[in-house]
């Protein structure tokens, strides 16, 4: 699973309610990453609660985040990953992972989500906790995404 933070697992900076716990579930099957342009500087302190967690924090790194975000899911093989994301900065990333045959889903999780980034996945959802439960709960999302 490759995240975003700002506006997607988190809300003005702050992790949301009950996302800690979900990632610590998904923990026990899958790898999670979390790379984010950290608007609001407080993804690593909030996540430092959940050490199995890579954070890439680009936040200092120069150049295009959307293109390091894109960059980052085709090294981890996009067809196997799980991406999410709100921001237009993350409509490269959702879609390297939805053209690989990954899932890309798209989340408003209090921020709202940029158009483009909404176009460039295969669903979007209000929530992180919905968007996580995505992963956690068998066949969640397989009447949505039935052809």
């Amino acid at each position: 699973m490759v995240s975003d933070y700002t506006g997607t697992l988190s809300c003005r900076g702050k992790l949301s309610a009950g996302v800690r716990e979900q990632l610590l579930m998904l923990n026990d099957w899958i790898d999670i990453h979390v790379i984010s342009s950290d608007s609001f500087k407080t993804a690593k302190q909030q996540l430092a609660e959940v050490p199995f967690v890579i954070f890439e924090d680009l936040s200092n790194v120069g150049g295009a985040h959307d293109l390091a975000k894109q960059t980052y899911v085709e090294g981890l093989n996009a067809r196997n990953v799980a991406a999410f994301g709100n921001g237009n900065n993350d409509r490269l990333m959702l879609q390297a992972v939805k053209k690989a045959g990954g899932l890309a889903i798209a989340v408003d999780n209090g921020e709202g989500y940029a158009t483009d980034a909404s176009m460039s996945a295969d669903l979007t959802i209000t929530g992180a906790v919905n968007a996580l439960n995505l992963l956690l709960i068998r066949n969640s999302c397989k009447a949505t995404l039935r052809s």
